[in-house]
């Protein structure tokens, strides 16, 4: 029997580990680096999944060796997955669809980020708001498929209308901050010396801003949709209103006490 359709919460786009089955920790291909301790083929449990699906060094993972599963954030596809598109089953009792399951998290992922992505546009972009509001709709409905439909899905072409819809959203809010926005898209900004810059409305998306500096920068509607910021200094950075900043960017960056993120974010533990 297909799923209710129900509106999207913000809260179902959160990860929520208990109602998972360590889908993260089996599917995805990790690399020994300064992310992770080990090798791990996609498809191969983690050593340190347990029997219950939970992480057995979870409280001490960056002293583990395993700072990027700090950094992960599946927007809250491994619950749906397990819970709604396999009806509870995990990829152990279901060992004929383990490679089918791992398909399809990767496909709900991208439509639950594409979801975050549309439920903040709605709050931005009132002329837009019968546009987004049935993007939204559409892509909540696609992520109820059957998993013979979702691993058939075409997300990529999904993702570019929605993108297209987000863009005019972005050119839309920026305009209101400052008539002739900084455009520096997809720019290599990797360790640039930004501390204190005024970056109010910049078009930031998919820019590499790696390990720079952007202590003090104000980044009032700022666009950082796609953009790097992996070991990127934001202490005292005012990021409050920028717009389409995610958790994971949050988490893969530096900040401090002085940072302040938009309500829908939290502050990274490790931050302090």
């Amino acid at each position: 029997m297909p799923a209710t359709h129900q509106p999207v919460r913000r809260s179902d786009l959160r990860a929520n580990c208990a109602q998972c089955a360590g889908l993260c920790c089996v599917a995805l291909t990790l690399t020994a680096s300064a992310d992770f301790a080990i090798d791990k083929p996609a498809g191969e449990p983690c050593p340190n999944l347990k029997h219950d699906f939970r992480c057995g060094i979870h409280a001490r993972l960056r002293d583990g060796g395993f700072p990027g599963c700090t950094v992960y954030d599946c927007f809250g596809a491994g619950q749906k997955v397990t819970q709604v598109t396999f009806g509870g089953r995990d990829w152990r009792q279901a060992a004929d669809s383990g490679a089918q399951m791992f398909e399809v998290f990767a496909v709900v992922r991208l439509l639950h980020e594409l979801l975050w992505y549309l439920t903040e546009a709605l709050e931005l972009a009132r002329p837009l708001h019968g546009e987004l509001r049935r993007a939204l709709d559409d892509t909540d409905r696609l992520t109820l498929g059957s998993p013979e439909s979702l691993a058939e899905l075409d997300v990529s072409a999904h993702r570019s209308r929605i993108n297209d819809l987000l863009l005019r959203t972005s050119e839309l809010v920026r305009a209101g901050v400052s008539p002739t926005p900084m455009n520096r898209r997809g720019a290599d900004l990797i360790g640039a010396k930004l501390r204190g810059a005024d970056l109010r409305g910049a078009d930031l998306r998919s820019a590499y801003l790696t390990a720079a500096d952007l202590r003090q920068a104000d980044l009032t509607a700022a666009d950082l949709i796609g953009a790097d910021l992996r070991d990127t200094d934001l202490r005292g950075a005012d990021l409050a209103r920028s717009i389409f900043l995610t958790q994971m960017q949050v988490n893969a960056a530096r900040g401090d006490a002085g940072t302040t993120l938009p309500p829908r974010l939290i502050r990274p533990s490790h931050w302090s």
